[in-house]
């Protein structure tokens, strides 16, 4: 890969804003990339082709001289630095830049860096359509997301007609999104989305974060512009580049540009079409524009930010509040609080209270300040703003802008405030009125990777994070919560570990956003150092220690204090067997570990069953005859002449279903020792008593139907027979074997433990120092991976 391949997509875009050690940062990524791809020594003549002559000025001479060293590490960089004359603004540029190059590439080779959400490609979707729309002089039509009714409204039907615009057929001159400091002033239009006005309030008024969703080197501009837009969204666990075009749905006139509006979110004062633009990516991940009509605060936040949300009663317990409100200002966490409306409103109305505060709009809560009055009287006051602004109208209740209550505080505590330069929508509020006037907290809380790009939080303690992306698989891990004791053991088990006693949010995400799960999760008390799976007798002895609620919203949180030690947290749907993936975060103030149990795979004992030598008896004398009349001069049959016999000698059809012919060819495959493709009576005496031994343990696991063994108890089954496996082994075998109905009958039984004997036997004749691990060339793979 050459340098001049590499494309960098900055996190916030090139906005002016931006300062020159962000600038520094983001060719620290692109040259770490380049490293990290490469795995190779290089040279100072690259390292200038990255950063650019804009941050490193060389001389002609040093850079001739330096064209033919060989740099490959951090030291040697630095030692050729000071080897040679440099001024000493270039000096300090090129070791800091290095130095953090290789900072990020040793945390990308340990694992604890990813390039996910740096915003690095070598070449992204929305660069290569990008060229070819501007290659062939055509504006970009999305052939994921097209421009029609269903689009909108894909269960009701429209109420009205849309008609689908290009911004530069609204307006002379639209603008992306303006660089300078503006006014919030988006409408929700139509559809009436209040929900996603307020989340993206909230997200303006964080501008680090704001870039990050929004990349603002995007524009209108005739040398730049193909209808192609991108957005970045946390998305089923991940950040994920979502691409439209520019086509959105208007109403009104549909050849006039002045009879034309947008239908749905849009600036009501400026020309700005980033609001409608990102509501179209956002409508894209959701299916249609109708189904955002059932979204929420919390999701769209979460959606916005990647942090995990969290409501908090204010009224419940002020004083806890109180607290806990203090705690989070110390938090990487944007704080907001709401009015929820105990009456319904109308979706496109707003309400106010008295005191000017709307109903169920989101005001951002800054911080929580003590002041003294001229008479000593200690007041407690709550710096809140309204991402509307003066739009949303001003508070003018007690501690307003110009309220008297002001008169009473001393000139240097008002400075102190900075009461004279709030921002629009700012203001303050006494502690006593805010938690009469309130009735939610609804908080984000950010790790340290999604709190990076916001300037306002890098002087707060990062909270802590842990994360697992598991799935729910019928027959593997989808037992179902508590009210199912038989396969409740089965769900994805996550060890969670606390060095100290903590209070920590645990935040479960489905990923299912058409047909959403009802969704919980327990957790119970286990030593630190457990390593082994928990089984079924664990949960019928022990109670749970903590339960969360369980709903169909896209996420579920809970917060509680937990004391050191370890836990045991067991995500799950309501009813067993439903699937879907997830991801599951814990949060803390303090260091935490959390790691999946699962079973290492092995062979617990053998599960073919040598025959005894009573077994010549008359017992089986039957079955000889049987089989000397279907064998060859060798006393040899081959699959087409055991599946005769199978069929001859099994007693009922309950036990033929093995003697199909793909069962009967993993037999010999299994049993044949000497790659000729038959079975010699010695091998059918075997295969007999297995046979016996085999339906002794499928019966043990088969209580309500004979014959037919659940998904879910297959695991036990064949840790009874002598396999222990692990989640993504057994993952396979369910893909596999497992009908339609969920459940195995006997020759699928049989067939699963004939392919786990073949696979076992073929690794321990590989690995005689049993070292876990073995090579393989290409004709050994093919044969063996064929032979399981």
């Amino acid at each position: 890969m050459e340098f001049s391949a590499l494309k960098f997509c900055p996190a916030k875009g090139q906005a002016s804003h931006l300062t020159r050690g962000m600038e520094w940062r983001k060719l620290c990524y692109q040259f770490s990339l380049h490293f990290s791809v490469q795995r190779a020594a290089f040279n100072v003549a690259e390292v200038a082709v990255v950063f650019g002559s804009e941050f490193v000025r060389f001389h002609k001479k040093t850079f001739t001289w330096l064209k033919k060293k060989q740099v490959a590490s951090e030291f040697d960089f630095r030692f050729a630095c000071l080897t040679i004359e440099w001024p000493l603004a270039d000096l300090i540029i090129i070791i800091y830049a290095v130095s953090c190059a290789f900072r990020l590439v040793h945390q990308l080779e340990t694992g604890r860096s990813s390039l996910v959400g740096l915003g690095l490609t070598a070449m992204s979707d929305f660069e290569r359509i990008k060229r070819s729309c501007l290659k062939r002089n055509e504006l970009w039509e999305d052939p994921d997301f097209p421009a029609t009714q269903s689009s909108v409204f894909y269960h009701q039907t429209p109420p009205f007609q849309f008609h689908w615009k290009r911004p530069k057929d609204l307006c002379s001159r639209p603008v992306f999104v303006h660089d300078s400091p503006s006014q919030f002033d988006i409408s929700p239009g139509k559809m009436g989305d209040r929900w996603l006005v307020s989340c993206l309030g909230v997200l303006y008024l964080s501008k680090g974060l704001f870039y990050r969703v929004v990349p603002a080197d995007q524009s209108f501009s005739s040398g730049d512009y193909c209808g192609l837009f991108r957005f970045r969204l946390w998305w089923c666990g991940e950040w994920v580049e979502v691409l439209v075009d520019d086509r959105l749905p208007t109403f009104g006139d549909r050849l006039s540009t002045a009879g034309s509006r947008l239908a749905f979110l849009q600036a009501q004062h400026t020309d700005q079409f980033w609001p409608g633009l990102l509501e179209k990516a956002y409508a894209k991940l959701h299916g249609s524009y109708e189904a955002l009509k059932y979204g929420t605060l919390l999701d769209g936040l979460a959606d916005l930010t990647g942090g995990i949300t969290e409501s908090i009663s204010i009224r419940q317990d002020p004083t806890t509040c109180g607290r806990m409100l203090s705690k989070l200002l110390e938090m990487t966490t944007l704080i907001t609080c709401t009015v929820q409306s105990s009456t319904t409103l109308v979706r496109n109305q707003t309400e106010k209270l008295a005191n000017g505060i709307q109903i169920g709009s989101n005001y951002r809560l800054y911080a929580v300040e003590r002041v003294e009055t001229f008479s000593g009287e200690p007041i407690q006051l709550v710096r809140l703003r309204n991402p509307l602004g003066v739009v949303g109208g001003e508070y003018v209740g007690a501690w307003s802008r110009d309220s008297t209550e002001w008169d009473e505080v001393p000139p240097q505590e008002k400075e102190r405030l900075a009461v004279r330069h709030c921002a629009d929508g700012e203001f303050w509020m006494s502690y006593s009125d805010f938690v009469k006037t309130f009735t939610h907290l609804e908080a984000v809380h950010l790790d340290s990777d999604t709190s990076r790009d916001e300037p306002s939080l890098h002087h707060k303690q990062t909270w802590q994070m842990r994360l697992f992306q598991g799935t729910w698989q019928k027959g593997v891990s989808a037992g179902g919560c508590r009210n199912n004791p038989d396969t409740f053991h089965i769900n994805p088990q996550l060890h969670l570990i606390l060095s100290e006693m903590e209070e920590v949010i645990i935040s479960l995400n489905q990923h299912s956003i058409m047909e959403p799960k009802v969704i919980g999760f327990t957790a119970y008390s286990l030593p630190k150092n457990n390593s082994d799976t928990i089984g079924r007798a664990f949960f019928k002895k022990n109670k749970s220690l903590v339960n969360s609620q369980y709903t169909n919203s896209r996420q579920v949180s809970h917060r509680c204090q937990l004391e050191q030690g370890g836990y045991l947290v067991m995500p799950t749907t309501f009813e067993p067997g439903q699937e879907s993936s997830f991801t599951l975060r814990v949060y803390s103030s303090k260091p935490l570990k959390l790691k999946l149990l699962d079973t290492h795979p092995s062979l617990v004992k053998s599960a073919v069953i040598k025959a005894p030598a009573t077994l010549d008896g008359k017992s089986f004398s039957q079955y000889e005859a049987v089989f000397l009349q279907l064998a060859d001069e060798h006393r040899t049959v081959n699959a087409f002449e055991l599946q005769e016999l199978l069929d001859a000698c099994l007693p009922n059809d309950y036990i033929k279903s093995c003697a199909c012919m793909e069962v009967c060819r993993q037999v010999v495959l299994t049993l044949d020792t000497t790659g000729s493709g038959r079975l010699k009576l010695g091998d059918f005496k075997d295969l007999m008593c297995s046979l016996k031994y085999w339906q002794t343990a499928f019966k043990n696991h088969t209580r309500e139907r004979a014959g037919i063994l659940k998904a879910e108890r297959l695991k036990d089954a064949l840790l009874e027979v002598g396999f222990q496996l692990s989640t993504d082994v057994l993952s396979v075998i369910i893909l596999r074997y497992m009908r339609k109905d969920g459940t195995f009958r006997f020759g699928d039984f049989v067939s699963t433990i004939l392919h786990l004997t073949v696979a076992f036997n073929i690794f321990e004749s590989k690995d005689p120092l049993q070292n876990g691990n073995i090579k393989l060339t290409l004709p050994e793979w093919l044969k063996t991976s064929l032979m399981c």
